[in-house]
């Protein structure tokens, strides 16, 4: 499975001035500013620090619950924090208006962890909902820019047929094909590696790092995958307990002495994530009465 050349735009932007250029370059793309999140009285994360610049391709890491896919969200605007602010190129996202959220949201594609293509809808039909819901292209060109998307992962010549005729490793592609359909200046990624086996998590990986490229997008990726996922990022933001302890390149993570982070990377059952649920009675007590 060979992945073939991206067929993309390449976008020109025009500065109108020296100084607006400058300060489009110094602001980060996202930045959260001791952002505190709770679900009703359980805390998810406390006083969260850190930046994405602009072009940065970044991966959230961390044990389960550590908060990962709620940083997901705030950046989304699904919710909003309750202290500290989710700066979106320097604006805060809780204040956006509701055409402001969606403008924010149709600027960025989204792949989730299992694809979620539409099951009763024909692989060309999943890869151009977005452009018939979002623009007002004719179905030519809508045509076309299919294609080119199907082209861009390998996949031309699959247009026809349906979600359940396709391999895991398929359906993960046709789903990045419509998570670029509109060419965004953010990505967001769910756990793309998931349930993928090893040649097809390859070339997933390989077709998400030319993508990045390519569109030259901001990209936020959550995952567990170390391996490949160091190979292909540039930024480490690793969270534990609702923290981040850890914001920076691979390789300085790769020297970091942390244990919170020597044993996510090394798969260690002993470390500061305990092996065992704090249970309040003890085995004796629970088997003996």
């Amino acid at each position: 499975m060979q992945a073939s050349g991206l067929a993309l735009p390449v976008k020109i932007p025009i500065f109108i001035n020296e100084s607006a250029c400058c300060s489009a370059m110094t602001t980060p793309f996202i930045e959260f500013q001791d952002v505190a999140f709770a679900y009703g009285s359980r805390p998810i994360l406390n006083q969260v620090n850190f930046r994405i610049e602009h072009g940065t391709f970044a991966a959230v890491m961390g044990g389960s619950g550590s908060g990962k896919t709620t940083l997901m969200r705030l950046i989304t605007g699904q919710i909003h924090p309750q202290q500290g602010r989710v700066l979106v190129e320097g604006r805060d996202i809780a204040r956006f208006s509701a055409a402001e959220l969606y403008e924010h949201r149709r600027r960025m594609g989204v792949l989730f962890q299992h694809g979620a293509l539409f099951t009763d809808l024909s692989v060309f039909d999943n890869i151009a909902f977005p452009m018939r819901e979002l623009t007002r292209l004719p179905e030519e060109i809508i045509r076309d820019l299919v294609v080119l998307k199907l082209h861009a992962v390998g996949l031309r010549g699959v247009e026809h047929l349906m979600p359940s005729e396709l391999s895991g490793g398929m359906a993960r592609r046709v789903a990045l094909a419509r998570t670029i359909a509109l060419d965004p200046e953010l990505m967001l990624y769910d756990e793309p590696f998931t349930g993928l086996d090893p040649i097809s998590l390859g070339v997933i990986a390989h077709l998400i790092s030319r993508v990045n490229s390519a569109l030259r997008s901001t990209s936020v990726m959550v995952t567990h995958d170390i391996e490949q996922s160091l190979k292909i990022v540039n930024q480490v933001i690793f969270v534990a307990h609702g923290e981040v302890l850890f914001s920076g390149s691979p390789a300085e993570m790769a020297e970091l002495d942390s244990p919170w982070v020597r044993q996510f990377v090394g798969g260690e059952p002993n470390g500061p994530v305990a092996f065992r649920y704090p249970a309040p009675t003890t085995l004796q007590q629970d088997l003996l009465g």
